[in-house]
């Protein structure tokens, strides 16, 4: 193989790297005293007027193991007073959860999450991460 056709070949491995399952550049993590959580949204970046997939990865900060026995749910609010919200589902792998939201406007939302991480025990505290989020314009005939 030439130079040239190795160069390619490099590039397209690249590529099609960068293509797989989730781009974990754009996940949002956070940490609390003892999880640690990993968002990812589908698609990203999100638009207005279309639903939303949050893929919510909970494991034991300290052990990095997987929490399958939680619960709780992701919730937004816009500048404007808008609001969207949905409680987390169980996935079918190990320690995942998955909540859908449709916003209806584009701009940024403070989007918040509370997790439980022992459902049998509602002693356990209700842990809350809070981030913003920015929505796209809806795509163009939506």
């Amino acid at each position: 193989m030439n130079l040239r056709g190795t160069a390619f070949a490099i590039v397209a491995a690249i590529l099609v790297g960068a293509c797989t399952e989730s781009n974990k550049g754009t996940d949002v993590r956070h940490w609390t005293d003892d999880l640690a959580v990993r968002i990812s949204v589908d698609p990203m970046p999100p638009r207005a007027q279309e639903q939303i997939v949050y893929k919510v990865i909970v494991t034991d900060k300290k052990s990095n193991q997987p929490i399958d026995t939680g619960e709780g749910r992701i919730f937004a609010t816009s500048h404007d007073g808008a609001s969207a919200s949905d409680g987390l589902a169980k996935g079918k792998e190990v320690g995942t959860y998955y909540a859908r939201l449709s916003f209806i406007t584009s701009g940024d939302w403070a989007i918040a999450l509370q997790f439980r991480r022992d459902t049998s025990n509602r002693r356990t505290a209700l842990q809350r991460m809070d981030w913003i989020q920015s929505v796209a314009a809806p795509t163009p005939g939506n």
